[in-house]
């Protein structure tokens, strides 16, 4: 199959749910594609924020390897190795809760939605971020505060109240009987990136005790590295009830998890929540695997430093008005069309995303290096020009 090939595939027999160019991969090592011409492609998408280690890393691929040679999938009716010890590790460098695995971001926010109104017990209202993304199913399209992606899609789930974003005022005179917790991006990604102000996190934290709620932080794009610490609440000190992670942490397979203090996870009984695939031992050894490398501190501060060396570099370019982020997961405001720029890019070999018509975000793999970053500028120079 050929990249010319990839137009007639999609229109006769997949569902219409993406814009995309008509490239085929077939490849990838490190933060290179290659397509299936054999032309290669630095790419700074990284999966969108999943790839945390790059494409097939060694450790990831030996870990897939060993483990699908053995057992690949019992379902959650029995016990397997994997998902225990990834439980434990996750419990161990987070909050110390329990997790419940899934298989999406959508679906770890799910979770969390239930358990939520276990805890409320009749309180369900949930207050979310104007500009946040929380998924697709539709109870977490209704928790996701843009319309965009609501559209066409009414009558959405009722419970949720849309906040402002970086307003405790707004956040407590939305507060009534009915609230029940708070769920908030630590850094709102499909909205542009734009990081919670360190006075608004420790703020919502103090209502939340005020007034007995629970704090939810969706950490699916921002954990397991993106922002420079293994999870980025910990870069605010301030600690949630619940997070929610799913992207970077199988390094490409996918999986969701939702961890919860273990007072709240208690509330879960058997059947009252479930996920056939959730937990596959071969992801979680993938897992594991990620965590085994990225959970290192001396990884974690290389994050924050190439962070900062792209945050300058972009910084140079004469159209880019203005940058943001944490770690890895950086957002540029440019005085074009951001789309356009993403094509232009495209044709010379790299690969950006612009989640609004003039933002450009950068979600590469973890591992990028200062080397492949100046690649990358010197590319988005010429194509700025």
């Amino acid at each position: 199959m050929k990249s010319k090939d990839t137009y007639n595939y999609e229109r006769d027999f997949l569902c219409p749910t993406y814009s995309r160019p008509p490239v085929l991969f077939v490849k990838g090592e490190g933060c290179r594609l290659w397509d299936a011409e054999d032309k290669g492609y630095l790419d700074l998408v990284g999966g969108l924020a999943v790839c945390s280690l790059g494409h097939c890393h060694p450790e990831i691929t030996k870990a897939i390897k060993s483990q699908s040679t053995l057992l690949i999938h019992t379902s959650n009716l029995y016990y397997t190795e994997a998902q225990l010890e990834l439980a434990k590790r996750l419990s161990n460098l987070s909050f110390g809760g329990k997790t419940f695995f899934c298989n999406s971001g959508a679906e770890a926010n799910e979770a969390a939605i239930k358990l939520i109104r276990l805890y409320g017990q009749g309180r369900h209202t949930i207050l979310t971020a104007k500009g946040s993304f929380h998924g697709r199913t539709l109870a977490t399209l209704s928790a996701t505060g843009q319309e965009k992606v609501q559209k066409g899609f009414s009558p959405l789930v009722s419970g949720f109240k849309h906040i402002e974003f970086n307003s405790l005022e707004s956040a407590e005179s939305a507060i009534d009987e009915n609230a029940a917790a708070i769920i908030l991006e630590p850094v709102q990604g499909e909205s542009g990136i734009w990081p919670v102000e360190m006075d608004y996190f420790l703020g919502l934290r103090e209502l939340c005790d005020k007034y007995e709620l629970l704090l939810v932080l969706d950490e699916v794009q921002t954990g397991i590295g993106r922002c420079g610490h293994l999870f980025a609440y910990q870069g605010y000190g301030v600690e949630p009830d619940i997070i929610t992670l799913a992207k970077g942490l199988a390094g490409g397979l996918p999986i969701g998890a939702m961890i919860a203090k273990k007072e709240l996870a208690d509330l879960f009984t058997p059947s009252s929540h479930a996920s056939t695939f959730g937990g596959n031992p071969v992801v979680c050894s993938a897992a594991l695997a990620v965590l085994s490398i990225v959970a290192n501190e001396g990884f974690l501060q290389d994050v924050r430093d190439k962070g900062d060396y792209l945050k300058e570099r972009l910084k140079g370019i004469p159209s880019v008005k203005d940058t943001r982020g944490m770690g890895l997961m950086i957002g540029a405001t440019i005085d074009r069309d951001a789309k356009k720029v993403v094509a232009d890019c495209l044709e010379r070999s790299l690969l950006i995303n612009a989640p609004t018509p003039q933002i450009l975000r950068f979600v590469p793999p973890l591992i990028i290096t200062c080397e492949e970053i100046d690649e990358a500028i010197s590319i988005l120079k010429e194509v700025l020009k």
